[in-house]
């Protein structure tokens, strides 16, 4: 029955996708400032439905056999998400420039998707994701797996839907700059600790 193998691919996607990370951070606050939500969500989702396609189809294994991919993508995302975490922390500390939700500087399309493109694919936890998923994925043999690929690629699209379009209900919380201050300065401090432990290795 492929019902079984499909909640056990969301139950996983969820799990795995939800974990704080510099990805969900910047959707978080472009969905609360209302800007290229739909684009944003759709390219973090297709991320995913390629590259756990990618990993049920094998490649993963591929991956493993070249650690060098992966020290690349450590030092390029850790370097990344470092500048990243620099760059909201001062905007976090200068107030003229804290944000109302839903309103504010325009953020180019271009420039959020590049931006949101980075932070997804240098990071190389998503890639360790992957060839976990994958390997989970083809235990459950060549029919079997991609059932659960779409119970997996379900998790993707459903949690950042919610995340992107559900965060404006958050805008009343935000109204303030003040809040718009703390939550810039969490995020920094999320993406200086996600780019130290790339660095480090942690």
């Amino acid at each position: 029955m492929p019902l079984p193998l499909i909640a056990a691919g969301l139950v996983t996607g969820i799990a795995l996708i939800a974990a704080v990370g510099a990805q969900n951070a910047y959707l978080l606050r472009q969905g609360l400032r209302r800007q290229h939500v739909g684009a944003l969500v759709t390219l973090c989702a297709a991320s995913d439905v390629v590259l756990i396609g990618l990993a049920v189809l094998g490649v993963g294994a591929a991956v493993q056999q070249w650690p060098a991919f992966l020290t690349l993508a450590r030092w390029g995302g850790g370097l990344f998400v470092i500048g990243y975490g620099l760059h909201v922390g001062w905007r976090a500390l200068r107030p003229g420039e804290t944000l109302v939700a839903g309103a504010g500087r325009q953020v180019s399309l271009r420039r959020a998707l590049t931006t949101m493109a980075a932070l997804t694919w240098l990071n190389p936890h998503l890639y360790l994701d992957i060839i976990v998923l994958g390997s989970i994925a083809n235990t459950h043999g060549p029919q079997g797996r991609w059932w659960y690929y779409a119970g997996l690629v379900g998790a993707s699209i459903l949690w950042f839907s919610v995340l992107g379009f559900g965060s404006r209900r958050l805008a009343p919380l935000l109204a303030r700059p003040r809040a718009w201050q703390v939550l810039d300065a969490l995020i920094a401090l999320v993406m200086l600790g996600l780019g130290v432990a790339l660095l480090t290795g942690g």
